[in-house]
């Protein structure tokens, strides 16, 4: 009987993987072309480990944004579940135990239950929505991204629905309408570029991070790391790189971000998780900022 690749998300790795995935490595160029530094990131939408790392990634871009540019990539983590199945990650009630607990160790706000009650049958649909919402411009398709993920990690909501997709698009200010045309047209072309690549690149899970310099020199940063580690590799590629300081009042980081989860915040302001719950609730209850409660922790909203 052949043995299916099993989906494993392994949180001391910190790596959602697929290890038998199919990989063609092929010599591909991945330069940075617009700052020094690139950060060339193969994600997915339902990637507990990726949500663990954007209080990182967060950091990274207050401290260092002016050297380093992002480009993301969608690796396809759950093609379908008749695709999948094995030890650790067989089927939908696994993924809810395992997000339970993917979400006390990174701290971030993950409710499992949806994969009891309106369980995904694949991450494609969300990541070709992503795809499609990239060509009405980078800056919107990375907010849409972000909403879609609030969506599924405390929402519980399914986003492998055309409805709920259509409801983050227009809360991003996407053209919905367009992004159903490229859904169903360009978008299934440019997702499936992006899933060559990760071949060709070797990549078998996520996070994946390759920071290249404009000479495509190269740091690989596997998994969900420490801060100092996404750091260093953009120093190692690019010494001159000065960090900055930025402000860390409520107000200032809400204007970067206009939703942080407890962990987000804690991470930009520099204080302990438990510090960071103390004054994000007493600052909702003055009304300086809004609150959306969910079963394993908040995202709190700009006012």
């Amino acid at each position: 009987m052949e043995t299916k690749p099993q989906m494993h998300c392994d949180m001391e790795t910190g790596i959602c993987e697929i290890p038998n995935s199919e990989v063609t490595i092929e010599d591909t160029n991945i330069a940075a072309t617009k700052k020094p530094i690139k950060l060339l990131y193969f994600t997915d939408p339902i990637c507990s480990s990726c949500w663990g790392i954007d209080p990182q990634l967060k950091k990274l871009a207050l401290e260092y944004g002016p050297y380093f540019e992002v480009e993301y990539r969608m690796g396809g983590l759950l093609r379908s579940w008749d695709t999948y199945g094995g030890r650790d990650v067989n089927g939908p009630a696994s993924v809810a135990q395992h997000w339970e607990e993917a979400g006390a160790h990174y701290e971030m706000p993950i409710d499992g239950d949806l994969w009891l009650e309106d369980p995904l049958p694949s991450s494609y649909p969300p990541s070709i929505a992503f795809k499609a919402a990239q060509l009405q411009g980078e800056e919107k398709a990375v907010k849409f991204l972000r909403r879609i993920k609030e969506m599924i990690f405390l929402e519980k909501k399914n986003i492998a629905r055309w409805d709920n997709l259509a409801l983050a698009a227009e809360q991003t200010g996407l053209d919905v309408t367009q992004l159903k045309t490229d859904f169903e047209g360009k978008a299934v072309e440019l997702f499936q570029q992006d899933l060559t690549i990760a071949r060709q690149l070797g990549v078998r899970g996520f996070p994946t991070i390759f920071v290249s310099d404009e000479n495509d020199n190269r740091v690989l940063v596997y998994g969900s790391r420490p801060y100092e580690q996404y750091e260093q590799a953009l120093l190692q590629l690019h010494p001159e790189a000065t960090k900055m300081e930025y402000d860390t009042d409520y107000t200032s980081l809400f204007a970067n971000y206009s939703t942080l989860t407890t962990k987000e915040f804690a991470v930009l302001a520099g204080m302990k998780k438990s510090e960071a719950e103390v004054h994000l609730q007493n600052l909702y209850e003055e009304g300086k900022i809004g609150k959306y409660a969910s079963k394993n922790g908040a995202l709190w909203l700009k006012q």
